[in-house]
């Protein structure tokens, strides 16, 4: 293959006239000087201004090297120290060249030029704008002695570089691993997941979507995908998480984007919002689809333009944030039945990650086990063992049909915390487990009774005085499950999946939420209240 150099000529360090200058080292005229590099051809790129100087240059390069073709162009820098004219010059002479890879192989000239100029050619070629090889030419070590300098082949390529590939492969393994939480996972699907969402972690700023259902770990995810980033020094500010199915009306707003003093009654002083409070962070938004049409339309604003208005401000504020979205919602179902903003979806959905839950990921039970007994001993102090016998019989159980894990990684959590808060002696046993199991199977069961044994006042007490007055005893037994399941559940969500486990597998697009929600609404009642009461 032809060999083709593109370099700029030294306005300074290519000067020489006279028979003395052959005995000076000239960058662009000593590449040419090299008995085991022959070049074929020289794309030189000169200033109009610049004429005489390359006329010269051309005129040596062929009596030093008479199978070489000297082309000139021309090469207008009015500052060639300013970033942005100067990348902009080159990257239209990158895009305008006939490069043909089949048959010739390139060379960018990366010593003469202003440093600029340098790092431009560097960058273009790095980029793949210029598909080329950087070659470097460097003087004697003694001046003025006739001597004709080195040169430096520079591939880019890093794969070619086994000692740098390994380093960087051992980084992506120390990523993978971080973001797994050191567990050894050995599901072949969620591995290749956690793989894909390293790399786009560590290489884009676009918003990204985790799916899945709760307690899949989303949110646990999104911590870890923050502190990789921000151990990289990509991000600077808070990691801030928001769960979109507490927010509702006014509050929703305030909550995420602030408001002015006076914005609404009760609005005695100014608040900031989650946007600002993550502003150079990261913002996790999970629950995402619970969010209302307004909500959305300010945060796609919010995420395009870094740029909105807090509730009852005249004025714009910035803030810079990363944003993840979680979601245990068909989002696309969503957006068909107007409950999701369809251009809000598009801007989310670039990067989508879909995470299964514990029933998809069995072959992760063991590792996850050992991982939740070791966090126990973390959280708490005290280092809790599991004997063999007991170990094997949680995990035939674990892997059994019994075992439903609807509530998926926080179930096992649960679990794990239970048997080793209750072991005695600081081991779990079999009857450890065997009580634990039987508890998980009564906690999965669709016809769990939460009444107390009194049937005339199934949780009399759980139930607000002006409300329990108005119903009969059949209303006040359902009324008072539905409450307890909220105050026991993390979110709305979560508490509509439980009430509704059963009648749900048979709707297209179950909306746990809001069946809740209107069934409160009948007495009155709404989410926020039920919680305060907890």
């Amino acid at each position: 293959m032809k060999k083709v150099v593109i370099g700029i000529l030294g306005s300074v360090m290519d000067k020489g006239a006279g028979p003395g200058r052959w005995d000076l080292w000239r960058p662009t005229v000593s590449l040419f000087q090299h008995e085991d590099l022959l070049i074929n051809r020289l794309d030189l790129i000169r200033a109009p201004r610049s004429k005489a100087l390359a006329k010269q240059v051309s005129t040596d390069i062929r009596q030093a090297s008479p199978e070489t073709e000297v082309i000139q162009h021309d090469g207008t820098f009015r500052d060639p120290w300013d970033f942005e004219e100067v990348f902009e010059t080159l990257h239209d002479f990158a895009t305008r060249y006939p490069f043909d890879t089949d048959r010739e192989e390139y060379y960018i000239h990366i010593t003469t030029g202003s440093h600029v100029q340098q790092i431009c050619l560097f960058l273009l070629t790095e980029s793949g704008h210029l598909p080329a090889r950087l070659i470097q030419t460097s003087p004697p070590k003694r001046r003025n002695s006739g001597e004709l300098g080195r040169y430096h082949i520079i591939d880019l390529d890093l794969s070619r570089y086994d000692r740098i590939a390994d380093r960087f492969q051992e980084e992506k393994d120390e990523a993978l691993d971080f973001l797994k939480s050191g567990i050894a996972t050995r599901n072949v699907a969620y591995n290749q997941l956690i793989e894909s969402m390293e790399t786009v972690s560590v290489r884009s700023k676009a918003p990204m979507l985790l799916m899945g259902p709760t307690g899949a770990g989303k949110s646990h995810l999104a911590r870890k995908i923050y502190e990789l980033k921000k151990a990289r020094r990509q991000l600077s500010g808070p990691f801030v998480e928001v769960n979109c199915a507490t927010l509702r009306g006014e509050s929703a707003m305030s909550n995420l984007f602030g408001h002015v003093r006076g914005a609404f009654t009760g609005a005695q002083n100014a608040r900031k919002g989650c946007l600002m409070s993550a502003h150079e962070g990261m913002l996790f938004l999970d629950e995402i689809g619970e969010l209302g049409l307004d909500e959305q339309a300010m945060l796609l604003r919010a995420i395009e333009e870094k740029r909105f208005f807090p509730l009852g401000s005249d004025s714009e504020v910035e803030s810079n944030f990363q944003l993840i979205a979680g979601t245990n919602r068909d989002l696309s179902e969503a957006v068909r039945e107007g409950l999701f903003r369809e251009d809000l979806f598009a801007r989310i959905n670039l990067w989508t990650f879909h995470l299964p839950g514990l029933q998809d990921r069995r072959e992760d039970l063991e590792p996850n086990l050992e991982f939740e007994l070791t966090r126990y001993a973390s959280q708490t102090g005290q280092h809790v063992s599991m004997n063999k016998e007991a170990r094997d019989t949680f995990l035939s159980f674990a892997l059994s049909p019994e075992a439903k894990w609807t509530g998926n990684f926080r179930d096992l959590n649960a679990a794990v915390s239970r048997m080793a808060t209750l072991a005695g002696g600081r081991r779990i046993t079999r009857a450890d487990v065997k009580e634990e199991t039987a508890r998980l199977k009564t906690l999965w069961s669709p016809h769990t009774n939460l009444a107390t044994s009194n049937p005339d006042q199934p949780h009399q007490n759980t139930l607000p005085e002006h409300i329990s007055q108005k119903l009969d005893l059949f209303n006040k037994a359902q009324l008072a499950t539905v409450l307890q399941v909220c105050r026991e559940a993390p979110t709305m969500a979560e508490a509509g999946r439980r009430l509704f486990s059963v009648s749900r597998q048979h709707l297209k697009s179950p909306n746990d939420s809001d069946r809740l929600r209107k069934y409160l609404l009948k007495f009155g009642l709404t989410w926020k209240e039920v919680r305060k009461t907890e």
